[in-house]
């Protein structure tokens, strides 16, 4: 569900922020929660290189304020809005150039500030990947657990840059893409390949906008590894930090719990669950507690499905629920509209509502279901169904039903239902109104 994908982006962002702090401080730390981030790095604080947190503060407010000021400044300056738009994009390349120089002409390496280092030169051989059983066996489980967090991830994230576009994505086409390219990693010792959020989001502020970005990108990736590993050697590792702590807190989205808690308590829940556990126990558990958590709230709220007793709006052929309209109703007869489909989570659930008000002693003498909103009837629905039927024929009561839908009636016509049901299968609802409560035909007439 949207809101779950939202908690664990937000969630996700916060860990990746904070797994960056470490580097703009100079310490070493570690850790895949945020309290053994926090515990990590509060240990190593005495560690701290002033030289780097310079560095590393200086290089975060200027990204900010490249995203948020940058623009407006050079407008106001006379640019032209192209000219502005392209030096505001440029904005993290000139922190690493002027980091990078600063580094090397005043020698910060040898006084705690860490750097990049040497980058292997060349581009990675194509190799076999290893199919031994043994080690089939020992990936396999991991393995697949790798490619749903992948394959979640891309999407998440993919969905987010999307909307920010109003544009949508085909997640059957992005799982192809990432196949494809894991595919091709294989044959050159590579990682596996997930669209990640912090690469992304840079990739999005850096102006992406089409797959050709990431063409680009490979191209100017291989031309770097041949030839341009050395100028990166004295980059501070506090301003790749920070170019990657400025993108991702633009996915932290804390707006969400306030919305789902005014519109929806569950899926209230379900985002607080996920930032939480994403937070405290890694995004493994995050993406599985996510993925767990929607489909819990889906059978949650299609085990109590909405039905509605609903009577005759005067003067039309129109039925709507006695507890919002003035309709006309008819003691004999119990109309019931479900709005959702049934199966085994919800099944039960209807029969015990029928049985509830066919209680001994009431005046019905006719039951009609009105199926408009039902698209499916599993076994374990039709097994309640002929319960209902069983238990109201005993009772000497009809079951009707009505507005049965094609693919609905296709699949009750090869049971026995039918042949079974105690009373008939409506057209419309209205029509069945007319058949139960006779009176109705009479004021058309006086009408």
């Amino acid at each position: 569900s949207h809101p779950v994908i939202a908690g664990f982006i937000t969630a996700s962002g916060i860990l990746i922020a904070f797994s960056q702090l470490k580097h703009l401080l100079g310490v070493s730390a570690h850790g895949h929660t945020l309290p053994e981030l926090l515990l990590s790095i509060g240990a190593h604080l005495g560690e701290t290189s002033m030289i780097t947190v310079i560095i590393g503060v200086s290089a975060t407010a200027f990204l900010f304020w490249v995203r948020k000021g940058l623009k407006p400044a050079l407008r106001g300056l006379g640019a032209s809005p192209k000219l502005a738009d392209v030096l505001t994009k440029a904005g993290p390349v000139a922190a690493v150039a002027v980091t990078t120089i600063s580094v090397w002409l005043f020698g910060l390496n040898d006084k705690g500030v860490k750097i990049v280092g040497e980058v292997p030169q060349g581009l990675p051989p194509l190799t076999l990947p290893g199919l031994s059983p043994d080690l089939i066996g020992q990936l396999l489980m991991p393995a697949i657990l790798i490619s749903i967090i992948g394959f979640v991830e891309s999407v998440s994230v993919a969905q987010t840059l999307a909307a920010k576009k109003r544009q949508r994505i085909d997640p059957d086409q992005e799982l192809i893409g990432l196949g494809a390219a894991n595919i091709g990693a294989a044959f050159t010792g590579g990682y596996p390949v997930t669209g990640g959020f912090a690469r992304s989001v840079v990739n999005y502020d850096a102006g992406a906008e089409t797959p050709a970005a990431g063409a680009f990108t490979a191209v100017g990736l291989a031309i770097a590894a041949v030839a341009l590993t050395p100028l990166v050697y004295y980059l501070p590792t506090a301003t790749l930090a920070a170019t990657i702590v400025v993108a991702v807190l633009s996915l932290v989205d804390f707006s969400i719990l306030k919305k789902t808690w005014g519109y929806s308590k569950a899926d209230f829940t379900a985002v607080a669950a996920t930032i939480l556990l994403t937070l405290t126990m890694g995004v493994e558990v995050g993406v599985a507690s996510g993925v767990g958590i929607s489909i819990l709230l889906h059978l949650y709220k299609t085990s109590r499905p909405h039905v509605a007793e609903i009577g005759l709006v005067p003067g039309t052929q129109h039925f709507r629920n006695i507890h919002r309209h003035n309709v006309e109703t008819d003691p004999t007869v119990l109309s019931l509209r479900v709005d959702e489909s049934l199966y085994f989570v919800n099944a039960r659930f209807l029969e015990d509502l029928v049985q509830a008000r066919v209680s001994e002693g009431c005046a019905i003498k006719n039951v009609i279901l009105m199926f408009s909103a039902v698209n499916e009837v599993d076994f374990s629905a039709l097994e309640s169904l002929e319960a209902i039927n069983q238990r109201l024929t005993e009772l000497g009561i009809g079951l009707h039903l009505s507005e049965v839908k094609g693919p609905v009636m296709d699949r009750l016509q090869t049971t026995h239902f039918l042949h079974e049901l105690n009373g008939r299968v409506f057209l419309s609802q209205y029509d069945a109104w007319r058949a139960m409560v006779p009176l109705a035909d009479t004021d058309e007439a006086a009408e």
